[in-house]
């Protein structure tokens, strides 16, 4: 089954700034060949179901094996079998509705002034 994950890891105990973690996720995520896409409070990572948890798993042992003592990580999950979406086509079905509205805001102005 395909899945689209938001994954999101914090390390604990690490310091204030956990970025060097975070960046040994992000190639660890990139080597995987699963197509991912990194935003300010994790990444979404899609593919099949069995493999996107594995790589989940990974993340975590890969922090362990260097020293970080314990992680806190929140995972959304979403599956769809009646289509085929990827997360560039949730967001485009955004924008585009985002732009309609826009354009019809904007007639709407438009009327009021004549």
């Amino acid at each position: 089954m395909k899945v689209m994950v938001d994954l999101c890891v914090v390390p604990m105990g690490t310091g204030v700034s956990v970025s060097d973690e975070i960046a040994t996720l992000e190639q660890l995520i990139r080597k995987s060949g699963l197509k991912n896409q990194l935003h300010p409070y994790g990444t979404v990572i899609e593919g099949e179901w069995e493999e996107v948890m594995r790589l989940v798993k990974k993340c975590h042992t890969l922090l362990h094996e260097q020293g970080t003592k314990r992680i806190f990580t929140s995972l959304k999950i979403g599956t769809r079998v009646d289509k085929k979406q990827t997360m560039e086509d949730k967001v485009n079905v955004v924008e585009q509705k985002l732009n309609q509205d826009g354009k019809k805001k904007q007639n709407i102005k438009l009327r009021k002034r004549c």
